[in-house]
């Protein structure tokens, strides 16, 4: 705490999908003490702040509220006080029917600095994923944001009357309950009960559906849609533009629901790929990447380099802890000017290349088996330094040790993880997930250590398994399960893709029925 007062952050989160926070807004969670947090921000973005940042739900839903306002003003004040950074992590933007304006003031009146951070605003980004623009040369030059919590027919703080003759597009937040008699009153003041209008729920999010019909019908639609909150709604030409501009729905993995079981620094980049195909993402590490609790060995084989001819990786994290080290004992890249470097894939290799480093072996199959085969002609007779994790199959160094003489040394360590992330596992147990991607042994080995029965009983009925390798297939079939797909290419782009092809797959069978 450097400073007598703190400094609270009204950050918007955007409507849901997490890829619309904004750089800025990034920034400020990377430096977060204290998170306050609504339910429409992903949980996914509190990941972004420190570990040990004190994270507290303000919840606000409908019908419920974990804090009222007046508990939330005073929460931020309280930690700003103590000198903290604190942020009021919002859905949407804060300044959009956000309360943001009223928590600022607040805490302007109470000498608190803030700033704010816009977000992107559920009227922008729902729509926009929607494929419904809000704005369009031919229907609309004009867009009115309103909110419909209050019954429309009973009260007077929105000019239904004059929205009704509105020349452009009207979008309406909190509508959803009120849907009905917006629609009536709309009509009753003189909008045409043929205009094109739309709900859309759990706007830019994999749960995202969308409900089309004209004004007068569309509470119909919307009921039998099951259309519910939090959900907007859009009135005007603009969409009938919906059929030509519908994109996000028709994403080969949209409404796909995958677990990630990668280590924490891996699932990032993982769920990015998946996100950008329209799934729902939940990460669920089922080890972790450590450093190494004694770096005497590895010490003492850097301090030998000279005597190898070929530095061998098997990860990025090997590269990446590896590269490390050899920095924090005082060297630099010249200390490997004369070593040859293998890579066991291109992920591998690619890590190599963030350090301007570039692998003069990379296998056609990313396995041990054909790391060993590439090297066997080109290192015979030669020293080899391997630099791996401090577990795994020993077949490369078996392999090897035919025709070299081959130095095993771990760069880091893995370590189980203890449990999953309760909300994961309650989603596992209720079969509310589509698939579970499982990249190696050790991973697949400590996912079933880790279930209940009753989450490992929904592996092969709801939930189906998808493996990065003939080597982890085989484990996962020694531990009963099935497997729904295999990667062609062992990488990480490789098992998304193998995924995408089957949905792509069934979707097609099933619209041929």
């Amino acid at each position: 705490m450097s400073q007598a007062v703190g400094m609270v952050y009204l950050v918007g989160a955007g409507p849901g999908d997490p890829g619309l926070l904004t750089r800025r807004g990034a920034e400020i969670l990377a430096r977060a003490e204290v998170i306050v947090f609504d339910h429409l921000a992903s949980s996914r973005l509190l990941d972004l702040a420190p570990r040990d940042a004190l994270r507290i739900s303000a919840g606000k839903t409908i019908g419920h509220c974990t804090l009222s306002q007046g508990e939330i003003n005073d929460v931020l004040a309280h930690h700003a006080r103590l000198g903290r950074r604190v942020v009021r992590l919002k859905g949407g933007d804060p300044f959009v029917f956000g309360r943001g304006g009223e928590e600022a003031e607040h805490l302007r009146g109470l000498g608190i600095p803030f700033l704010v951070v816009p977000g992107v605003t559920a009227a922008l980004g729902a729509t926009a994923y929607a494929g419904i623009p809000v704005t369009h040369r031919g229907d609309s030059s004009a867009v009115a944001f309103v909110t419909g919590h209050d019954d429309p027919e009973t009260s007077g703080r929105v000019d239904w009357p004059n929205l009704a003759r509105f020349p452009g597009t009207l979008v309406v937040y909190m509508g959803v309950t009120r849907l009905s008699a917006i629609c009536r009153t709309l009509i009753r003041e003189g909008k045409p009960p043929e205009t094109p209008a739309a709900m859309i729920q759990w706007g830019t999010l994999p749960a995202q559906r969308t409900a089309v019909a004209t004004l007068a019908d569309l509470p119909d639609s919307a009921l039998n849609a099951g259309i519910g909150p939090p959900a907007l709604l859009v009135v005007g030409e603009v969409v009938a533009r919906r059929p030509a501009l519908n994109w996000f729905e028709g994403l080969p993995l949209f409404g796909q629901r995958v677990v990630v079981t990668r280590p924490s620094d891996e699932s990032d980049r993982s769920a990015a790929s998946l996100e950008a195909l329209g799934a729902e993402v939940l990460i669920a590490p089922t080890v972790q990447i450590l450093p190494l609790e004694d770096f005497g060995p590895l010490d003492d084989a850097i301090g030998r380099l000279g005597s190898f001819d070929w530095l061998v990786f098997t990860s990025g994290n090997g590269v990446r802890h590896f590269l490390d080290r050899l920095e924090a004992l005082g060297h630099d890249l010249r200390a490997l000017g004369h070593l040859k470097l293998a890579a066991i894939g291109p992920a591998t290799a690619e890590a190599l290349g963030r350090f301007h480093l570039k692998a003069d072996v990379v296998p056609e199959s990313y396995r041990s088996e054909a790391l060993a085969e590439a090297l066997a002609g080109r290192a015979a007779g030669r020293r080899i330094l391997l630099a791996r994790a401090d577990r795994g199959r020993a077949i490369l160094k078996d392999e090897l040790e035919r025709v070299a003489d081959v130095e095993q040394v771990p760069v880091y360590r893995n370590a189980d993880a203890e449990a999953l992330p309760p909300g994961v596992l309650e989603r596992i147990e209720a079969g509310t997930v589509d698939w579970i991607t499982l990249t190696s042994s050790a991973i697949a080995e400590r996912l079933h250590a880790l279930l209940t029965e009753e989450a490992r009983g929904r592996i092969g009925r709801e939930i189906r398994l998808a493996s990065l390798s003939p080597v982890t297939s085989a484990t996962i079939a020694r531990l009963g399960w099935p497997v729904a797909v295999e990667a062609t290419v062992f990488t990480w782009d490789g098992l998304v893709g193998a995924i995408a092809a089957k949905v792509v797959e069934e979707a097609g069978i099933k619209g041929e029925e």
